[in-house]
Formats: structure tokens, C-alpha cells, sequence
């Protein structure tokens, strides 16, 4: 599913039209977007929670030149399912 399929859902479940509703889809993933880039926890009951986790430095192995690199650290997005989802 990808962006223009939910924006169609709406469509088709309330009155907005097309352009509306890709808009409101884009809102949504924008706000979502910049509260994980401020750091903030995103809980959508029923569906699950995101949230940033600092991601630690590491090694890996480049397998091309046979040589270990190093993976500097960074964040990454966590998501953990509700219960609802859970039962799917």
C-alpha cells in the first residue's frame, strides 16, 4: 500500500476529493516525520509506537575488499506493534 492507495481510501469514506486527501495523507506523514526528528515517542493506540533509539558504533566487514569498517553510530526508528496488531 503506498501513499496514493490511502489517500484513495479516504476518497472513497468521506468528502474530501482526491487532491485533499493525498494532501491530508502527506500532512500526517510530515507530523509524524518532524516528532521523530525532535526525539519525541509517537503511541497510535491499537496500531503501535515509535520511537528514536540512539543506534551504537559498530564494526562490520566490507566482504568486497575483505576488510573491517567501521559503522559509525547514529539513531534509528524503533516500531513496536500494539495489541491489535498483534493479532493480526
Amino acid at each position: 500500500m503506498i501513499k496514493a492507495d490511502i489517500a484513495k481510501i479516504i476518497e472513497e469514506n468521506s468528502e474530501f476529493n482526491r487532491t485533499d486527501s493525498l494532501l491530508i495523507v502527506k500532512t500526517i506523514i510530515k507530523l509524524l516525520r518532524d516528532a521523530l526528528a525532535r526525539g519525541e515517542k509517537i503511541e497510535i493506540r491499537g496500531f503501535g509506537s515509535f520511537k528514536v533509539v540512539p543506534k551504537k558504533t559498530g564494526y562490520g566487514r566490507d566482504i568486497r575488499r575483505n576488510i573491517q569498517i567501521e559503522i559509525k553510530e547514529g539513531k534509528r526508528v524503533k516500531f513496536r506493534p500494539g495489541q491489535d496488531l498483534k493479532k493480526i
